[in-house]
């Protein structure tokens, strides 16, 4: 979404694990190492390292990374996920092979544009090597001035939120601080940098205490041709083909599940959201902004709830019932595992889907991740993608 200014509709990844329909296959990118085991370690290494770039990114999608070079900026990025861009590069291990990255392209060791010094970044993740390498290629670059647009992607407070809960976590947070520090250090101190380059300081996503762990699977074991896919706090279910029940008859069948907040699917040409056997019914009103909407609105008060589920619900990827959990519930992935005790994320509660932003030097306002990139675009004179102007459609 920040990469790409678009929800699923437009950037085709629909969750951490999905059923690749064409392909006949579940793809893991990571949930936990019993999830990628269930799901075969080396296709999910290739399908995270590689795939979710190349061919799971939707195509009528335009990164950052792409727009920003199509227009002769130079781009960076430190490891951040999505980042396909128009420079080949080639991995340090071969088995990956080549990818299409940002001009200076840095990705945990595994992709490295150039030679910088930086520290193996897996050596011992729970002490902050991740986010060690992060801050030195960071510090590396702006030292150089190598770079027009830089994402620096740290994600070591996201691992200790996940392990020990997101109140638990504010020694990495400072940390974390430390690592934008390193930055300002970089330039000659916090009034060059900012002198030198705008900032947009932001999280991906919040993460809520997880007291409770539930399992979808249980009540689709014996519907034949139902798959779930589940992990964090978000849940799919596919409809192959032999299963004997619609859309609407399997979100009927999570009805009092506890574990449950609220579920989505597609019934002629509208979404509609089910909570507890209620429904409301909503699609993008036509010719104009905004929606048609029917029913109970209060099922669904999440934060930009309306457009968030819409495009989850358009993505070709995405399962036949989206699943949201219900605040202190996580899902079991693949390998059963969980965070529970910990925190988590992907429902579509305020709590998982409110960030903080700070902006620096950037004119307008993002009020959504999606808008982050057309944001940037604009900063730097860059026609945004058409996509970026239709949030309802």
């Amino acid at each position: 979404a920040i990469a790409t200014g678009a929800h699923g509709r437009v950037h085709e990844i629909p969750h951490l694990v999905w059923y690749h329909r064409r392909e006949s296959r579940v793809v893991e990118y990571g949930s936990s190492f019993g999830a990628v085991r269930a799901a075969g370690i080396g296709q999910s290494l290739r399908d995270t390292l590689v795939n979710m770039n190349g061919s799971h990114l939707g195509s009528g999608a335009v990164t950052l990374f792409e727009a920003l070079s199509d227009a002769g900026l130079r781009t960076a990025s430190v490891n951040f996920t999505a980042y396909r861009g128009r420079t080949v590069h080639r991995s340090s291990l071969p088995l990956l092979g080549e990818v299409r990255g940002p001009e200076a392209f840095f990705f945990y060791n595994l992709f490295e544009s150039e030679r910088t010094g930086a520290p193996l970044s897996w050596r011992n993740r729970a002490g902050g090597s991740i986010d060690a390498y992060a801050t030195a290629v960071g510090r590396w670059l702006v030292t150089r001035d190598g770079f027009d647009f830089l994402v620096y992607y740290l994600s070591d407070y996201d691992y200790a939120s996940h392990a020990g809960g997101p109140d638990t976590a504010l020694g990495v947070l400072a940390r974390c601080d430390d690592a934008v520090g390193a930055l300002a250090a970089a330039a000659g101190g916090l009034d060059e940098l900012l002198e030198r380059y705008a900032l947009v300081v932001l999280s991906d996503h919040g993460q809520t205490e997880v007291r409770h762990v539930g399992a979808l699977q249980g009540r689709f074991a014996k519907v034949p041709g139902a798959l779930v896919t589940a992990s964090n706090r978000a849940g799919q279910i596919y409809a192959l083909p032999g299963c004997p029940l619609d859309p609407r008859e399997l979100a009927a069948r999570l009805d009092g599940e506890g574990s449950v907040d609220v579920v989505l699917f597609r019934e002629g040409g509208e979404a509609v959201v089910r909570k507890e056997g209620a429904e409301l019914r909503f699609a993008p009103a036509p010719g104009a902004e905004g929606w048609r909407v029917f029913g109970d609105a209060a099922i669904l008060p999440h934060p930009d709830g309306l457009a968030r589920a819409w495009g989850a619900l358009g993505n070709p990827n995405a399962g036949d019932v989206l699943v949201s959990a219900a605040d202190g519930w996580e899902f079991a992935d693949l390998g059963g595992r969980h965070h529970l005790g910990g925190g988590s994320h992907g429902s579509l509660v305020a709590g998982d889907s409110e960030v903080p932003m700070l902006t620096v030097g950037i004119e307008g306002r993002a009020a959504s991740i999606v808008e982050v990139a057309p944001l940037v675009l604009r900063h730097f004179g860059v026609q945004a993608p058409a996509y970026t102007l239709e949030r309802a459609a």
